[in-house]
């Protein structure tokens, strides 16, 4: 992944998840932390993904539950001006995590989001929640306090 567009991701805690469902086109607000995951049978780091939190029986969590759903998605700081407007612009496709995975991302989302450790109600619901991966296939960063229009893209394998 891009560095910039991965300084970016990580300047950021917010991403609009959009997806389509047999009711039509929907999106929704999560926070998310980036995530490493390790891949097993090599035992090396992964492609950066977004790890997120929800709940199976929201209208996305019924929505992702196949797993492998393609969604699109943004990240962006709120109340900018145009004119330094920076976000990222994102394709992927998002599945639930289970097991060790499902534990790793819980680490990765605790670190980003450390009061979650310190509140016990918090910690306790987290140890219940769905947690999700969402991989980026593709990727835009429009930075336009480099420029009006300035992008960086990324894609899976380019």
């Amino acid at each position: 992944m891009d560095p910039e567009i991965r300084a970016a991701l990580d300047a950021h805690s917010t991403l609009t998840l959009a997806y389509v469902d047999a009711d039509g086109p929907q999106a929704c607000a999560v926070f998310y932390a980036v995530f490493c995951p390790v891949t097993e049978a090599s035992g090396a780091t992964g492609a950066p993904a977004l790890v997120f939190v929800t709940s199976p029986t929201t209208r996305h969590g019924r929505a992702l539950l196949p797993g492998d759903v393609p969604v699109a998605f943004t990240a962006q700081r709120d109340g900018q001006e145009w004119t330094g407007l920076t976000g990222v612009q994102g394709r992927g496709l998002c599945r639930r995590l289970a097991g060790a995975e499902r534990a790793a991302a819980l680490e990765a989302y605790r670190e980003r989001f450390p009061y979650v450790e310190h509140d016990e109600r918090l910690r306790q619901a987290m140890e219940r929640a769905d947690l999700w991966e969402l991989r980026p296939r593709w990727l835009r960063l429009v930075d336009n306090g480099r420029g009006f229009g300035h992008r960086t893209e990324w894609s899976e394998g380019g």
